[in-house]
């Protein structure tokens, strides 16, 4: 008899702690960048590419594109015991510290807060967003990589673009506010390169343009330097730097509304002109 009822208990605390420790969503798992909350698990889940709305204070909020990851976490043990909306986001703010990122919003009573770093090179955005109420333990996980215009294109594209309308507009990658060309636009370069090996008589002109983040005169300065940058990666390609020429036009000429950052994306550009 007490085996019998050691055993039905054992099997009722088994039982309760299956239950304690539910499973996530078919398909769902963590962001690699953190850790999860302890008595939690994913309910839902997606990650695409997608435009995302981001509060930066109290009364402004911008939209970013990239790859964006969105995870909801629903704590599983008795509300009693569940952490505030508060303690989540110290948690993650604590981990983001670590990487060299840093929060730039955070409000208790409208359950959100945002934060940005880096990972692989990319500028990451991460909101935490709470629902159920704040101290339920359950909350939304955002994370949004931003990736850089990315654009293949082949010498003899470029040729017809200039022979056609006398101009391309490339989208080549610098580190923020600098002038230094990313890795992932060497492609770029080398293709340019290549369209002045094969038309020895083709002379340009390396044209920088910039968003409207900052001001104008350090826009200009930095379409200007980055102008230059390329234009001397060119010639480190073997072209003679007596074809080439150099110049910045700031934000003086942008071919969309810097409103979003797509826009912005597409106005931070270097065009290539036909002399």
């Amino acid at each position: 008899m007490r085996k019998s009822i050691y055993t039905l208990i054992m099997l009722l605390l088994v039982s309760l702690s299956v239950y304690a420790q539910e499973e996530d969503k078919t398909g769902c798992k963590d962001s690699p960048m953190f850790n999860r909350m302890p008595n939690t698990s994913i309910v839902e889940c997606s990650s695409n590419y997608d435009e995302m709305e981001i509060r930066l204070s109290a009364e402004t909020t911008e939209k970013k594109e990239g790859t964006k990851t969105t995870l909801q976490y629903v704590y599983n043990l008795e509300e009693a015991t569940a952490p505030s909306f508060f303690q989540i986001v110290k948690n993650f703010e604590n981990a983001i510290t670590k990487t060299g990122g840093k929060r730039i919003y955070y409000s208790s009573e409208g359950g959100v807060a945002t934060f940005m770093t880096r990972s692989g090179g990319k500028d990451v955005w991460v909101v935490l967003n709470d629902f159920g109420g704040g101290k339920r333990g359950n909350f939304e996980l955002n994370i949004l990589e931003m990736e850089g215009m990315k654009q293949d294109i082949a010498a003899g594209e470029m040729l017809q673009a200039l022979n056609t309308t006398g101009s391309i507009a490339l989208y080549i990658n610098f580190e923020t506010g600098k002038s230094i060309i990313k890795p992932d636009s060497q492609g770029t370069i080398d293709q340019i390169g290549q369209l002045l090996k094969d038309n020895p008589g083709l002379k340009v002109s390396i044209e920088g343009h910039t968003d409207n983040v900052g001001t104008a005169a350090a826009n200009q300065v930095l379409s200007e330097n980055r102008a230059k940058s390329v234009m001397n990666a060119i010639v480190a390609k073997g072209i003679d730097k007596a074809r080439l020429s150099s110049k910045g036009w700031g934000q003086t000429k942008p071919v969309a509304e810097n409103d979003g950052e797509s826009g912005k994306a597409k106005n931070r550009r270097v065009e290539i002109v036909k002399l």
